[in-house]
């Protein structure tokens, strides 16, 4: 497939891209491909809309349909706001020019953005292009049910096209959904460039968190919640830690729900009664763009401990800063990591397994050697995992998507 010229863009449907404003480092990295490549887009979405690259006022046009949603108010002035971005997406579908709408994330009321708004989207004539980032978040998270599964699968069916980013992936859509393969395709997750990546050293940032030129710095960042498998990791530092106090654990994110907080209260238990419990820094909160640089920058390496992920954009988010991953074998995490070049991967709920993989790559040159290696990672993200190839693979998609017949 040729390389997506502002040529080939010219001639390009236009397209509709509905975010919902939901994981903008996904969006923002397609969309600004697309804009600088020239292709017609709308930019359906919150806030991030706003941070769009328009390389061409013309051709790309970023509605923030969502309001401000900074503000903390209660329950109710929540539901007004959320029923008057639906009343404003239903309102724009109505008279959007693009016949092909790409859906990168479901609204708040998934179970009604599944079918009711599927239904409409279809009567009004678009063509559905949907990206399952998750094929069952919840299957995933612990909350599946029989109605959980049949809304998934009446969008699966509804959709012209469905966009997964691993081959996993695509089976389990396959399998338990029924979707035919010609209406699937995989496309890779591209690294995040959302975040400010300024010009804070490493030594800084350890200075900010009040770590030792010589400590040995594991990052755990994210969500915390039980398939991100982060007692493993803490069972595993506990073992590292109590032969050499120069290791030093970060664990920076927040749980989400009532389960999620039941979980890391259960965690934070284990670390209070470790002997290692002071070589732990705890971040227990939401960690806004502006401060993640912070930790990408002081740690030596990022350990994914899930017991269950199909991919993590967390893995690209460490690539974009060149910091090294160590994640349990689940999903396709093996097909991301080369193993002694971008990190390492470990047999998942295996502590043993987590600690020795630790030692290992603390005596290795891609530790001795980081602040050279950082550059190659990279360089290896950069290439693999080009928004322009994404874009390339997408567009063409849009193409085949618009142009097919009914059947």
């Amino acid at each position: 497939m040729s390389d997506f010229s502002k040529a080939d863009a010219r001639e390009a449907v236009p397209i509709s891209l509905l975010n919902a404003g939901k994981c903008p480092s996904y969006a923002l990295g397609l969309a600004n491909a697309f804009a600088a490549a020239g292709q017609r887009f709308d930019f359906i979405g919150g806030e991030e809309a706003g941070a769009l690259v328009r390389q061409d006022a013309s051709r790309v046009k970023p509605l923030n349909l969502r309001g401000d949603q900074t503000a903390n108010v209660g329950f109710r002035q929540k539901m007004t706001r959320v029923l008057a971005y639906y009343f404003r997406l239903i309102r724009y579908a109505a008279t959007a020019e693009p016949k092909v709408f790409h859906i990168m994330w479901n609204n708040k009321f998934e179970f009604f953005d599944r079918t009711l708004l599927m239904l409409y989207y279809k009567a009004l004539g678009k063509k559905i292009v949907f990206t399952a980032h998750n094929v069952n978040a919840g299957k995933r998270d612990g909350y599946d049910s029989f109605f959980n599964r049949l809304t998934l699968k009446i969008q699966y069916r509804l959709c012209d096209h469905i966009f997964v980013h691993t081959t996993k992936m695509k089976e389990e859509l396959l399998a338990d959904y029924g979707v035919r393969e010609n209406r699937t395709s995989i496309i890779p997750h591209g690294v995040n460039y959302t975040v400010p990546n300024t010009a804070l050293t490493g030594a800084a940032a350890r200075r900010q968190l009040g770590l030792g030129e010589r400590d040995k710095v594991i990052l755990f960042f994210g969500y915390i919640a039980p398939y991100k498998g982060l007692e493993f990791l803490v069972a595993a530092f506990d073992e590292l830690a109590r032969g050499d106090k120069n290791y030093r654990l970060i664990i920076a994110g927040e749980p989400k729900t009532p389960k999620d907080k039941d979980y890391w209260k259960r965690i934070k238990e284990t670390i209070s009664r470790s002997t290692a419990g002071d070589q732990v820094i705890q971040k227990i909160e939401y960690v806004p763009d502006a401060e993640t640089e912070l930790y990408f920058k002081a740690a030596d390496v990022l350990v994914l401990p899930y017991v269950h992920i199909f991919q993590s954009g967390v893995l690209f988010l460490s690539y974009s800063f060149g910091l090294p991953v160590i994640a349990a074998d689940v999903g396709a995490m093996r097909d991301e990591i080369i193993s002694g070049k971008t990190g390492d991967i470990f047999e998942p709920e295996k502590v043993p397994a987590l600690a020795a993989t630790l030692r290992k790559f603390f005596a290795s040159d891609l530790y001795l050697e980081l602040d050279r290696r950082r550059q190659a990672i990279r360089d290896y993200a950069d290439e693999k995992y080009s928004w322009k190839k994404i874009a390339a693979l997408t567009t063409a998609v849009y193409a085949s998507v618009a142009t097919a017949k009914k059947k």
